[in-house]
């Protein structure tokens, strides 16, 4: 039996997702996320009329999150999007402002933009965006000398974000066997 990869034909579409972490002031740390859709060939639009290859979607997240990995700040961007009413849905992340990135978080945002609440690639990138954030504001924390209270931080911030990571898992055993 063939392989998929062996299958695959013309690349037709492709989405890019880029999500970066700077440092900002008050230890506090900016999400960058960006999803980009190209659409690689030429395509019938609902009109009739050809579309060429181009960008479909280009959208930018910014969230500025503090500590507690709660978020402080949003700002959106759309480059590049296929209807004119796109732009509309940019005002609906600030509702995100206030909530915390940790277990359910997926899920608020899943009810928050379900049902044309708004734009499903804005949610997605930013459901993209949250185990970044923790491993950005980790990879932050760690910048700086460990504090005493290293294995309570860990648990807090670590404990069941996966396998790995379970409460009663090999991480979190080595960690607290090397304080």
């Amino acid at each position: 039996m063939a392989s998929l990869k062996d299958l695959m034909e013309e690349k037709i579409h492709h989405r890019d997702l880029k999500i970066s972490t700077y440092k900002a002031k008050d230890k506090c740390i900016i999400i960058e996320g960006q999803l980009i859709d190209n659409s690689l060939i030429e395509t019938h639009h609902y009109s009739g009329k050809m579309r060429p290859a181009k960008t479909i979607h280009h959208m930018i997240i910014r969230l500025l999150i503090d500590s507690k990995l709660t978020i402080r700040e949003v700002e959106v961007e759309m480059p590049a999007f296929p209807h004119e009413e796109c732009p509309e849905t940019q005002a609906s992340l600030n509702d995100v402002i206030g909530m915390k990135i940790s277990r359910g978080f997926t899920m608020k945002i899943k009810e928050m933009f379900s049902g044309g609440r708004g734009c499903s690639h804005l949610a997605e990138l930013i459901i993209s965006m949250a185990p970044a954030a923790v491993q950005g504001y980790w990879t932050a924390f760690t910048s700086e000398p460990l504090p005493n209270n290293l294995q309570d931080t860990m648990r807090l911030m670590l404990s069941d974000t996966c396998w790995v990571w379970r409460k009663d898992g090999p991480a979190l055993k080595r960690v607290a066997e090397s304080v």
